[in-house]
Parts: C-alpha cells; sequence; structure tokens
C-alpha cells in the first residue's frame, strides 16, 4: 500500500540539497505513484527564500515567554516525586481533563504504551485499535514488540470513526479458553492525525464508551491533539474525556512546547504507569525545566488553536478557488489544523508536487516578488498533508496561497507547452 522510497537515504539527500547539490530539475527518486507517508521525504532548500513550513505541528519552536519560564523553573528529582514544577504540571492537567492523576511523560509513543501496558496486564491480552490509528501504524508496533500485547483493528472510517457492530464483533468471548487472547482495552484517536485532523463525535465516544463499559474493556484515547478537537467542538476536554478512562495529551505540537506528553487516568491506573515509565527509560530528575514550558502550553497557549483551524480553512479554500483548477478538497473535512487534498492531474504525483512547492522555481521571483519554499509531505491515498501551527501566520498562509497558485499556473503552461 505505501509506496516507493527515495532511492539514497533521506538524510543523505538533505545534506545534499541543502548544499545545493540537487536541483529541482534533478529530482533523485521522486517517481510516479503513491507518497510514502511523511516520514522519508526530503524537500530542497533555497538560501534566500521565505519558508513557509506545514509538514507537522511538532515543528513549533518555543516563544521567548516559554524559554524564561523553563530557565527560571524550580526543579527536584521527579523520580523521587520532589519536582515542584512538575507536580504542579501534573496537577493542572489532571484538573483540565477532569481525571484524578496525570503523569508527565517524554513522547505521545510512550504515553500510548504505557497505557497499554496498563490496561493489559498479561502478556498475550489484546487491544482493539483503528487500522489507521497512528497507535497502529506509526509506532512500531511497541505494544506487540515491548508489552506482548496481541492487536485487533477495526476499519477507520473517513471522519475518524468505526463501525460500533464491527467493534463490537472483535470482542473476544472465549477467554478463559487457552485458544484466545483476551481482550482488555479499545483505542481511539482524536483528532485523527491520518483521515485529516478529523474530530470525533461526542455521540460516537459515548457508544464506544458504553459498548466497552459493557463488556469490561477500557478505553484510551490517544488525544495527542485533543485540545484541537475541545476547540473545534468548542467544549471543555473534560466534556470529551468522560467518555474515555485514560488519555494522553501531547505538549509539543500546536500546543508549542518543546517536548513532552501527558497521560491521564484514574489514580490507581497513574500509580501503575509510574512503575511502567520507569520500566521504559522514562523517569527524568530534573525535568521541572521541560514541565514549565508544558504549564504554560496548557496555560496559555489552547485558545489560540482556532487561529490554526482557521488559516487551514483559508488554504483549503483557496485551493478550491485556484485557476487553473488543480486542486481537489472537501471542506467538510477540514475541522481542524491538519489538511488533506489531492491532485486533479494524475501527470504530477503528490511526491513532485512537494518538491515543486519546496523549491523556487523558474521565474518565481519575478511573479511573486520573492521566493517561498512550502514544505509539505505526500501522504496516503494520493493525497497531500499540511499542518498548521503556531509558526505561520496568517501572512505565511498568504504566501502559501500564491506559491500554490504559481505552481498550478507553471505545470498548466508545461501541459499546453507538450501538446
Amino acid at each position: 500500500m505505501f509506496l516507493k522510497t527515495l532511492k539514497i537515504p533521506a538524510r543523505a539527500f538533505l545534506q545534499c540539497v541543502n548544499r545545493g547539490v540537487i536541483s529541482p530539475k534533478h529530482r533523485v527518486g521522486l517517481g510516479r505513484g503513491p507518497s510514502r507517508p511523511y516520514y522519508e521525504i526530503a524537500q530542497p532548500v533555497a538560501s534566500s527564500a521565505r519558508t513557509v513550513d506545514l509538514r507537522s505541528d511538532t515543528v513549533t519552536k518555543p516563544g521567548a515567554a516559554m524559554r524564561q519560564a523553563m530557565a527560571e523553573a524550580e526543579v527536584g528529582d521527579d523520580v523521587f516525586g520532589e519536582d515542584p514544577t512538575v507536580n504542579e504540571l501534573q496537577k493542572m492537567a489532571a484538573e483540565v481533563f477532569g481525571m484524578e492523576a496525570a503523569l508527565y511523560v517524554p513522547s505521545g509513543t510512550m504515553a500510548n504504551l504505557i497505557a497499554v501496558m496498563v490496561h493489559c496486564r498479561e502478556r498475550g491480552d489484546e487491544m482493539i485499535v483503528g487500522d489507521l490509528s497512528h497507535l497502529h501504524i506509526y509506532e512500531q508496533g511497541g505494544s506487540a514488540q515491548l508489552a506482548g500485547v496481541h492487536s485487533t483493528t477495526v476499519t477507520n472510517l473517513p471522519d475518524g470513526t468505526f463501525d460500533l457492530d464491527q467493534l463490537e464483533s472483535k470482542i473476544r468471548h472465549g477467554y478463559p479458553d487457552a485458544h484466545y487472547p483476551r481482550s482488555r482495552l479499545v483505542c481511539v484517536e482524536n483528532t485523527h492525525n491520518i483521515q485529516g485532523g478529523r474530530v470525533l463525535p461526542l455521540p460516537f465516544l459515548q457508544e464506544v464508551k458504553a459498548l466497552a463499559d459493557r463488556y469490561g474493556l477500557a478505553v484510551h484515547m490517544d488525544g495527542a491533539r485533543m485540545m484541537n478537537a475541545a476547540i473545534a467542538q468548542k467544549v471543555a476536554p473534560s466534556t470529551i474525556l468522560q467518555n474515555t478512562h485514560t488519555v494522553s495529551v501531547c505538549l509539543s505540537k500546536g500546543l508549542g512546547a518543546p517536548v513532552g506528553t501527558m497521560l491521564a487516568g484514574p489514580q490507581d491506573f497513574i500509580s501503575r504507569a509510574v512503575r511502567c515509565r520507569k520500566a521504559l527509560g522514562g523517569g527524568l530528575r530534573q525535568v521541572g525545566i521541560l514541565a514549565a514550558a508544558g504549564k504554560l502550553a496548557l496555560g496559555d497557549m489552547i485558545n489560540r488553536l482556532e487561529e490554526d483551524h482557521r488559516h487551514a480553512r483559508t488554504f483549503a479554500q483557496a485551493l478550491l478557488e485556484c485557476d487553473p483548477p488543480l486542486y481537489e478538497v472537501d471542506m467538510a473535512a477540514v475541522e481542524t489544523n491538519i489538511l488533506r487534498f489531492r491532485l486533479r492531474d494524475a501527470s504530477l504525483t503528490p511526491t513532485e508536487f512537494c518538491a515543486l512547492m519546496a523549491a523556487v522555481g523558474e521565474g518565481e521571483q519575478a511573479a511573486m516578488g520573492q521566493g517561498v519554499r512550502v514544505l509539505m509531505f505526500p501522504h496516503i491515498g494520493d493525497s497531500v498533508r499540511a499542518v498548521w501551527h503556531l509558526g505561520i501566520s496568517l501572512e505565511d498562509t498568504q504566501l502559501a496561497i500564491q506559491k500554490l497558485q504559481f505552481v498550478a499556473r507553471q505545470h498548466s503552461q508545461q501541459r499546453l507547452r507538450a501538446q
């Protein structure tokens, strides 16, 4: 399903284009066909150009206030439970999420793995996950590799949900028959990354929780961008999370912290999670320096997410209005800060399009007044993914729109010359 890779290592390719060795006219390995989902594509570089980085909201950098808070943070040994800034962040997160307790964890992948380890206490237990979920696709199978937990999948629908009848059919009923694993956990993802930042409807979450409760299963939410969902639905995070038992929420995406994820749930769950974190190497010492950034992220950065959503919709609308028409986008699916769109012309692949957007094309400076590099990723389903974040202003978004219009005109002119 997933694509052709670059013919040379991505790191080496990046070094070449950064040094000007490879130009847009010599696209090594940028072949036809489906494109690899965003972790292995390199982007050409033009040193004097303005860069608009829409690859991910993970590229955000802490601002002056956050850096000052980190520099001035009061710290202690967190493994001993003595870092006051970490303790304050954990208490703050539990209150925001409406959970009994919370734990600061280095990454979202570790937080999800810890949740799986705590909910699925015996090797050979089973969790049910969406087939396009981040936990299933992008976390290296850590639940099996490290925790000995088996996964079975349900089909993610375009809005990130899945069919409840299919979910119920995946629940094992043979335990303690020695032939079968034991169903323990249902995982949901909100917002849904691969499906383009889709927000899970509250009624869906309520039904999943009711079904899980009926069969004695836990519900864990991979809520890396759950705050985006809360802003989009105009509800408190606790309103969403009353339909789950546990949640992981990333601080280093749209919220702008450099590091960290909060894992939250009942007190006994967090007590066990502390042990798992230690086993996975996540027990840190004077980590209040990082937790101070997390406090600002949870306290000051949530409401501004609406700005990212608004910029994504502005860009999406420009895709539809572009002349000549090169782009396809479903405006109803543009709910948060992640946008997926497609190209109308099959002769231009998402990989080639991203290379054009990342390069300064011939005649671009004359046409636009400056060179603009717009960094995006080819995505699954022959689509392109772009993500808005606090590092992208309205001016950046308008420049990206000008660039996509320039690329569309250039491509149209090339096709006419080729006829």
